[in-house]
């Protein structure tokens, strides 16, 4: 089985299978999770890895061991187990490695409410539990076996989204979305059900060997085959989902990619006609521009470390209506504080539909800086890089340490962040325009890089 303790990570499960993750292990899981959250019920849903069928199967029998009733929703998305688990009350479970590779497997988990589970809200003690269980077999416990009732919820979750994006005034548009042969080939064609789009389909089928190319839009040139679709067909924009469909990245129709941060502030814009003064989340390496915008249209922006589990707590106690990250995570209040790159599509063609303008042209408005992007270096001692970073900057702007080195000039910022789990930073860095922000990049760099040789 291995050390459960390389799988569990800070928000999710995520391991290679069989070698770090197999049935054994996700029964345990199962059994634990019941243990430690003391759920008298469960749902379950999975995507469309070959392993996730054997895995999800074996979670429930562990779950149902120690008494729990389970609602199996098969074949689904991120986003459509938390509208399970929100909707029916439930805690969640879904199998998914999001963009990782075939080989790999894992398990994002919430509480009834989508509300998330992490290594400090419980994730830990069900890694512990299960460490402990590994081997037993269903019915262990001696107790009663909960029930098993198998639920299709894709057409609830796809209308549920349309009822919290007004699209009734949208002109027709042809859009290209790209699946990447994950999970977004199921949920797209109900979401868009009825609605005036033309499809251009790209790698709808679904399949968890990823033929074609990784599901990640993070990478640029998982973007390509989009890209070309748009010109190519004329499309009024491009759509890139995630393995998982949790995230979702925004091409225009000059097949140029569209920041997060500009996705953030748009949407955000959108919210805070409907929830005036409202307050929204963002990270500290979205661009500046996104809190100047959220000012202006009168609403309260309010600064996070990165991280759902940052982006969903402060949420949650501020009541924040949406929150964005860089990473094209976005979050709503009104699907129970969770992400879902589905409904950020969603405001994107409103936006888009509900008038004449390009995309291009829409969202140039909310593109204010020059940013460089996340770029890693691979460094020996990250503590000594920061601080060697800190000393060459520290006098030449606002410093502070929310999440790492953040310094910020008048018309400059970057943010240097150590990965939890690589000796890597990772850089972001923006200006006003790109001769600064080019600059200010290759300087931070230069430094970094000379430490770790």
């Amino acid at each position: 089985m291995g050390d459960l303790a390389k799988i569990f990570k800070a928000y999710d499960v995520r391991g290679v299978v069989p070698d770090e993750l197999d049935e054994a292990t996700a029964e345990a899981v199962g059994a634990a999770f019941v243990e430690v959250t003391g759920a008298g019920a469960a749902v379950v849903a999975h995507d469309m890895r070959d392993s996730s069928v054997p895995l999800a199967a074996a979670f429930v029998r562990g779950a149902r061991s120690r008494g729990a009733d389970v609602v199996h929703a098969g074949l689904g998305s991120t986003d459509l187990l938390y509208y399970a688990s929100g909707s029916l009350g439930l805690p969640g479970v879904m199998f998914t490695a999001s963009h990782n590779p075939a080989r790999y497997n894992g398990m994002k988990m919430c509480r009834a409410g989508a509300v998330p589970i992490g290594g400090d809200t419980g994730l830990t003690e069900i890694r512990d539990r299960a460490a402990e269980l590994v081997g037993e077999r269903a019915g262990a416990a001696g107790g009663p076996v909960g029930s098993l009732v198998e639920k299709d919820l894709l057409a609830g979750y796809a209308g549920h989204l349309r009822t919290l994006v007004d699209l009734s005034g949208v002109r027709p548009l042809k859009v290209a979305v790209d699946a990447g042969n994950g999970m977004g080939g199921l949920t797209v064609p109900a979401v868009f059900d009825g609605l005036p789009i033309e499809l251009v389909p790209l790698y709808f089928e679904l399949d968890g060997t990823f033929p074609n190319h990784e599901a990640n839009p993070l990478e640029p040139a998982n973007l390509r085959d989009l890209q070309r679709a748009v010109l190519d067909t004329g499309a009024d924009l491009g759509l890139a989902f995630d393995g998982d469909a949790d995230r979702c990245w925004v091409v225009d129709e000059r097949g140029e990619s569209v920041p997060p941060s500009a996705i953030t502030a748009l949407v955000a814009a959108r919210e805070l006609a409907r929830y005036p003064g409202a307050t929204i989340i963002h990270n500290l390496i979205t661009s500046r521009g996104v809190p100047e915008i959220i000012r202006e249209h009168g609403g309260e922006p309010v600064r996070t470390r990165v991280g759902h589990s940052f982006i969903k707590a402060e949420m949650a106690r501020t009541g924040a209506v949406f929150g964005g990250e860089h990473s094209a995570h976005y979050y709503f209040r009104d699907f129970w504080f969770a992400d879902s790159g589905m409904l950020a599509a969603l405001h994107v063609l409103a936006a888009l539909g509900g008038q004449e303008l390009p995309l291009s042209q829409v969202v140039g408005a909310y593109s204010r800086y020059h940013a460089s992007g996340e770029i890693n270096s691979t460094v020996d001692d990250q503590d000594k890089a920061l601080l060697r970073v800190r000393e060459a900057f520290g006098d030449r702007g606002t410093v502070d340490e929310l999440d790492g080195l953040t310094v910020s000039a008048a018309d400059w910022w970057f943010n240097l962040r150590a990965s939890n789990t690589e000796p890597l930073l990772r850089l972001n860095a923006e200006a006003a325009d790109e001769t600064t922000m080019r600059a200010v990049t290759d300087e931070v760099l230069a430094i970094v890089r000379r430490v770790s040789v």
